[in-house]
């Protein structure tokens, strides 16, 4: 059932997520969100560390922003100059509800939590399809790999509808917006990427762009290992003499350099740009590449949303919950593990990574050169 407005919003608040693969997901929401009230002023709320994602957004009027360290009192008070008529909150943290509390919203609409529900004026209860990412103790593991292959085959399927941008389409459908998935879509200018080109001296490359993503922030258990990327990076390069990007944050600087050290065809082109891009600069980077090659991270999140075609290897997390992109675009390549400890959801595999160790080069280097017949 549908809020009814009494007046009709003219100003709305979305206060958006904290992390870059989620706020990515929430993009088909906040399209429809703009479907929906086409004339209303949107303001997203997000840490200033993802500010720069949604310049430009056609589906955001303005962009308000905060620093880590910022405490509550003066994010309400960000808040209560804007003159909101009504909050939409998408993460499910107590904090995010007690801000938009704080700023005297009238209209206040997020999933009902506990410790939360009495900061909203409206709670949504929690979707049938919803899958809860269990974290799995060692020795439920331990338990999971002792079963018998016909008992672990009993596993019921995850419907295609409990993927996390159907959590926020939902929120979005509270208000009136259809709920239908669109895919996650975020923009760059011709004159961003031409400056990308420039700037990290692509415009001399005329062979196929690949991008290459070995970092993952959440933990070991989500990185394929960095032998394995190497070893496909070089079969992809003798199949397509290619070019390569590789990204990552300033903590994958090592990992990045030691796959750059490691091309075994002489005078290969390799940009080495962990640490060195701006969320803007990644963006049109991904964009330019023909394929990613990555761990299940942010920048896979942004490059699928970019149009760009990813191949991910998926052992600790569920490509069902949360793979990039639209659930089902054949565009995508999701190298799920047979381990039937996957998905654990640890930072830390516990025993013997065996999700990542048995997904072999061979289905990645097939996937991402299937990407050049897309």
């Amino acid at each position: 059932m549908s809020v009814v407005f009494q007046p009709w919003p003219r100003r709305i608040l979305i206060r958006s997520t904290n992390w870059l693969g989620d706020a990515v997901m929430t993009t088909p929401a906040l399209l429809r969100l703009r479907e929906k009230f086409p004339a209303a002023h949107i303001a997203l709320l997000t840490p200033k560390k993802l500010a720069d994602l949604w310049q430009p957004h056609p589906a955001i009027d303005e962009v308000i922003s905060f620093a880590a360290k910022e405490n509550i009192f003066a994010v309400a008070k960000k808040l209560r100059a804007g003159k909101f008529d009504l909050a939409l909150v998408l993460p499910n943290s107590p904090r995010t509800g007690l801000e938009v509390f704080l700023a005297g919203i009238p209209q206040r609409i997020g999933y009902r939590r506990p410790w939360r529900n009495i900061f909203l004026t409206r709670t949504i209860p929690a979707r049938a399809e919803a899958v809860k990412m269990h974290k799995r103790s060692a020795a439920e593991i331990q338990s999971i790999i002792a079963q018998k292959p016909e008992v672990r085959s009993q596993k019921s399927e995850i419907p295609k509808t409990a993927h996390q941008i159907f959590e926020y389409l939902n929120l979005v459908a509270a208000l009136g917006a259809n709920p239908e998935p669109l895919p996650p879509q975020l923009f760059v200018t011709a004159a961003e990427m031409e400056a990308a080109r420039e700037k990290f001296g692509l415009n001399a490359i005329s062979t196929p762009i690949f991008g290459l993503n070995p970092g993952a922030e959440y933990g070991p258990a989500k990185r394929w290992p960095v032998e394995k990327f190497i070893a496909a990076a070089n079969e992809i390069q003798k199949h397509t003499n290619c070019a390569w990007i590789l990204f990552g944050g300033k903590s994958d600087v090592a990992t990045t350099t030691q796959i750059a050290s490691s091309f075994i065809i002489p005078h290969s082109p390799v940009f080495n740009l962990a640490g060195k891009t701006t969320l803007r600069e990644l963006m049109a980077l991904l964009k330019l590449c023909r394929g990613l090659l990555t761990n299940d991270t942010g920048p896979a999140h942004v490059a699928a949303a970019m149009g760009t075609p990813v191949v991910i290897p998926f052992g600790s997390t569920s490509p069902e919950l949360t793979a990039p992109g639209l659930p089902g675009d054949p565009r995508n390549h999701l190298l799920k593990s047979d381990a039937p400890c996957s998905p654990c959801f640890l930072r830390e595999c516990p025993i013997d990574f065996r999700c990542m160790n048995d997904l072999n080069v061979e289905r990645a280097v097939a996937a991402v050169l299937a990407t050049l017949k897309q």
